[in-house]
């Protein structure tokens, strides 16, 4: 028994000598990395120092120190920086659908700023700037080697003023100047309308309002229709949206799904992770669905077609997104100021993650690229009218008698719908494309 005993306390003697000689190393090495912390703290406030100092120019101190913390936050990703108290007020403008500017979402790619999208019904849009886009100049002045924060500021201005934009674009040989005038941006979140018996929804960005919004044009544009049974499904038009907040990506979503995960965020700390489920309810009552996107669809449309696309809830259609899948929180800071902190990754209900992939289309379907030059009218354009006339145009052609004037009546409707039909593929060939699938998940007949 005392054997025992003694072989029990020298096992715990060896225990804490073991303990010890182990920890010793990690609080040396704790210690020295905390010195070497305070050693660059201490290096920074001697280089602060000497530029207040000796700079050839009086500088402005708090200048200087936010671009100090501005610099620290752009150089861990693309979205994590500095808001000044201004961009902070700006950016709480933005959420609510109404600001002003040029009407483009960018990022910053190889030291110039990358166009993500331009926004509908915007300067930018209808000045003809493109998902892709590059912009190497503003007014002349290279934005190489500025922060995108920076190259931002050179692009806002007052209302109503020009800025000259320089513009870098896929298959284009030489850079083009695009002038663009510039206004205040009031976005409106959703847009509808009816396609022959398909409900577009427009899906603009992700502000504030586009739960409400989208809710409220769904069932305007059913009730337009003649109700639900009248309507052979829906396309979620998220082209070029290049996102927003994550709380209305996730209300999207839920319209549309009964159950299920929607997505979940994975941070570094627990309490940055997260899972949002799908609650009851389908504001689109089970009919097929058609989710569009292309590279100008970023983040929280991201996080919609995702989620719709791993249910098996809609059909995507388009080209591969954009691809970001990283998660910003916007922290307060003193002085009024906010920092937007990358904090999370997201996934969607599978467990992929968007990040640098973006979400791939069920259907991959390219928007034809037309050349305004080219559209100039054919000499045999007059010789194909005369001659796309049929029987019926003909006088005294005989009546079909085998139909009544009501199932005669219906077929000159759904010939004048396929003519429209014909008529969008010419306007946007990848919603008609959409259209197209709905009118053959509808033929088909329900799913057993």
């Amino acid at each position: 028994m005392k054997k025992f005993a003694m072989a029990a306390i020298g096992g715990t003697v060896a225990g804490v000598l073991l303990t010890t000689q182990v920890a010793g190393p990690l609080i040396a090495q704790e210690n020295s990395d905390n010195s070497s912390v305070y050693e660059q703290l201490d290096l920074f406030g001697d280089i602060f120092e000497r530029i207040r100092v000796q700079y050839v120019e009086e500088v402005s101190e708090k200048e200087l120190i936010e671009a100090a913390i501005d610099g620290m936050l752009t150089s861990l990703d693309p979205h994590s920086s500095y808001l000044s108290p201004d961009d902070a007020d700006r950016m709480r403008t933005q959420t609510r659908g109404e600001f002003g500017g040029l009407g483009i979402e960018v990022t910053q790619e190889e030291g110039f700023v990358k166009v993500v999208s331009p926004m509908d019904g915007t300067p930018a849009f209808e000045a003809g700037m493109e998902a892709g886009d590059f912009i190497t100049h503003v007014d002349g002045e290279s934005v190489l080697g500025l922060t995108l924060d920076d190259a931002v500021e050179l692009m806002r201005g007052p209302v109503g003023s020009e800025i000259v934009i320089t513009v870098v674009r896929e298959g284009r040989d030489e850079p083009f100047d695009v002038s663009i005038i510039r206004d205040t941006i009031e976005l409106t979140a959703v847009r509808g309308r009816l396609e022959g018996d398909t409900v577009v929804l427009r899906v603009i960005t992700f502000s504030d309002q586009t739960y409400p919004k989208l809710e409220e044009t769904l069932n305007e544009l059913v009730e337009e229709a003649g109700g639900m049974d009248e309507v052979n499904g829906f396309v979620l038009d998220m082209r070029n949206n290049p996102g927003g907040l994550l709380t209305q990506a996730i209300r999207v979503s839920d319209a549309f799904l009964e159950e299920g995960e929607i997505v979940s965020t994975r941070g570094r700390e627990q309490e940055d992770s997260d899972r949002v489920n799908a609650t009851e309810g389908d504001l689109a009552e089970g009919k097929p669905m058609v989710v569009l996107i292309n590279g100008g669809s970023a983040s929280a449309s991201e996080i919609v077609a995702g989620a719709l696309q791993d249910h098996r809830r809609a059909i995507v259609v388009g080209t591969k997104s954009f691809g970001k899948g990283s998660v910003q929180t916007v922290m307060p800071l003193r002085g009024e100021g906010a920092m937007r902190l990358t904090t999370a990754r997201y996934y969607t209900p599978s467990g992929r993650s968007i990040q640098a992939l973006g979400v791939s289309p069920d259907i991959v379907v390219q928007q034809p690229i037309r050349d305004p030059e080219a559209e100039i009218e054919d000499e045999d354009d007059g010789a194909a009218a005369r001659f796309s006339r049929t029987e019926a145009d003909l006088r005294g052609s005989l009546e079909n008698d085998s139909l009544s004037e009501d199932e005669q009546e219906i077929i000159l409707q759904e010939q004048e719908a396929a003519e429209q039909a014909a008529q969008l593929r010419d306007e946007d060939y990848q919603l008609a494309y959409a259209i197209d699938i709905l009118k053959g998940l509808m033929a088909l007949g329900p799913r057993q």
